[in-house]
């Protein structure tokens, strides 16, 4: 479980395929604190640790999570948001997220906005849907939707944020990871 509250920016060192698997060796400012099997968030895919070295730990993503997130399209020196597993007992500052994603969408526009900025999105139709003042996770970071649409919404990202995650490369038609709020799938579905 995670809060969609990104601890650090990671960068992306190496990529090798193994078979339809693809590991990954990311570098982050936690890497010396992380330990083989811990579960780390990344642009919100929960990932397993299976080597660590120096600064530096490997994650291995199947073919369905590449196929169903933005991962497969990572490259070497990539920025990826990075989160561990939350502890028992800690403030839940973002939302609770399972670190699953649920689709890909598209970045449709980003306006820049009296010193904030406003993304809007695009998501295929399906089950999934956004409520006004709901919770939603991009690429790992736990967010409130406005405008929410059928199948579009929109987020606010003040400067913190934009700063301190990904968002600050996000371009426009570019494919995002979308995690829905979890209660809000549960209600759905009855």
């Amino acid at each position: 479980m995670f809060t969609g509250i990104v601890e650090t920016i990671g960068k992306v060192i190496k990529i090798s395929d193994e078979g339809s698997n693809k590991h990954f060796w990311i570098e982050s400012e936690f890497t010396n604190e992380l330990k083989v099997d811990q579960s780390v968030a990344h642009n919100g895919v929960c990932l397993t640790v299976v080597e660590i070295k120096d600064s530096i730990y490997q994650v291995t993503a199947i073919n369905e999570t590449l196929v169903k997130t933005n991962l497969g399209e990572l490259q070497t020196n990539d920025a990826v948001n990075l989160e561990r597993g939350m502890k028992l007992g800690d403030r839940l500052d973002g939302h609770i997220v399972q670190g699953h994603v649920d689709q890909t969408g598209i970045c449709n526009s980003i306006k820049k906005e009296n010193g904030s900025w406003i993304f809007s999105f695009e998501y295929d139709k399906s089950e999934n849907l956004t409520i006004e003042k709901g919770s939603i996770t991009i690429n790992g970071v736990s967010l409130t939707v406005f405008d929410s649409g059928i199948n579009t919404f929109s987020v606010a990202i003040i400067p913190y944020t934009y700063n301190n995650t990904t968002f600050k490369n996000i371009e426009l038609n570019q494919k995002i990871n979308l995690e829905f709020d979890v209660i809000g799938k549960y209600v759905a579905r009855l």
